[in-house]
């Protein structure tokens, strides 16, 4: 099998690499400009590569083969052809907190406004084809930063947006946060408010004391919601007095089809697509280490069931743990819980790796166990 394309995203990278040979093969060029290299580029051989949202010199042509393929730069409001992640700077970018009005003019709400104007299923061609590169840059960029983790080391908590700030939930949900995120864990969610924000907020605030978290909490609890002004400021705020711990990160992955809910700003990195359907994909495919369900309603329910199904098949190699938070809420509010038990019960589902709880400690023990292969998982909790 042929080994994948060597990346080059970077124009440092791109001089090495024209420092070391002068025959250039399968390699794939994403968002440099080939103009501020420094080098000769007609002088180079170019074999089966890709350049993607490149700048390339007419004289650069020529220097290539039959093989090499080349996806011009598309002038769009957002990069059709990213070479990273985002973050709060580059999404919000041309976003100040003082200033209410200019979140009309940053990066994500430019984008979004185009989104809702083109149509989220646009017929328009160029704008369905942007999207679809831009996701898969995303997803390229996705794929890279993954890699730096464990695959177990990747876990997931899903919920509902409407969880306020000053609920109890949304504290238990920092607490687990933070603990997974100190114990080497990158936290995943959906990237918006409510339980979502949450996770980020915690892994924010890893390597800190209790009371800087209490403090950073009294902040932002001054708008609940991310309808409530001041909600996006307040996240601000925070990052600012409380920078991020540098070894902790976690990852965010919100979508411009729920564009109305704002990405929250405490996720270090943010994977935002355009087409919701990859977006889901990656959410439950990408925590292998397990999955945490907190009060939500019909998109936390559906990625349960969309879980449970991938679990069921095996789908990534093995099954991942299903923490349920909140015993009252999935056995009676939502009863997905006994229902899930009863179908594996049924041997309509298999492998499902069950359990509920009301404490952080439980789900925070539950997934350390996961990861250690001498300990047995029991169907209800781990076996020491």
């Amino acid at each position: 099998m042929r080994e994948n394309y060597i990346e080059i995203e970077e124009l440092y990278a791109l001089r090495q690499l024209f420092s070391q040979t002068e025959t250039i093969k399968h390699y794939a060029f994403q968002s440099v400009n080939f103009e501020k290299c420094g080098y000769p580029v007609e002088n180079y051989r170019f074999e089966d590569c890709l350049f993607m949202g490149c700048h390339i010199p007419p004289r650069m042509y020529f220097a290539m083969d039959e093989n090499c393929i080349v996806f011009p730069r598309v002038k769009m409001p957002y990069k059709v052809f990213p070479n990273r992640l985002y973050d709060a700077r580059s999404l919000y970018l041309h976003y100040n907190p003082r200033n209410h009005k200019s979140f009309h003019t940053c990066y994500d709400t430019i984008n979004y406004e185009r989104y809702m104007a083109k149509g989220k299923e646009s017929n328009d061609i160029k704008e369905t084809l942007c999207r679809a590169l831009h996701d898969h840059s995303i997803s390229n960029a996705l794929d890279q930063f993954i890699r730096d983790y464990d695959e177990k080391d990747v876990v997931a908590v899903m919920g509902g947006h409407a969880i306020k700030r000053t609920d109890p939930s949304y504290r238990k949900i920092v607490t687990i946060s933070k603990r997974l995120t100190e114990l080497g864990k990158l936290m995943v969610s959906g990237g918006g408010p409510g339980a979502m924000e949450a996770v980020h907020f915690g892994a924010w605030m890893a390597g800190r004391s209790d009371a800087e978290v209490e403090d950073a909490l009294s902040i932002i609890e001054e708008a609940p919601t991310f309808r409530d002004n001041g909600w996006l400021p307040l996240a601000f705020e925070v990052i600012e007095k409380y920078p991020r711990v540098e070894q902790y990160h976690s990852l965010g992955i919100p979508t411009w089809f729920y564009g109305h809910e704002p990405a929250t700003p405490f996720a270090s990195d943010i994977a935002k697509y355009f087409d919701n359907s990859v977006r889901e994909n990656y959410i439950v495919s990408v925590p292998k280490g397990g999955i945490i369900y907190t009060p939500g309603s019909a998109g936390t329910i559906q990625e349960i069931f969309q879980d449970a199904a991938q679990n069921h098949y095996e789908t990534l190699g093995y099954a991942s743990p299903m923490i349920f938070l909140g015993k009252n809420y999935y056995t009676e509010e939502v009863p997905v819980y006994p229902m899930l038990q009863d179908l594996l019960a049924k041997g309509k589902y298999n492998n499902l790796l069950l359990s509920i709880t009301d404490e952080p400690d439980d789900v925070v023990n539950s997934l350390i166990a996961f990861h250690r292969p001498f300990h047995q998982w029991s169907g209800q909790s781990f076996e020491y």
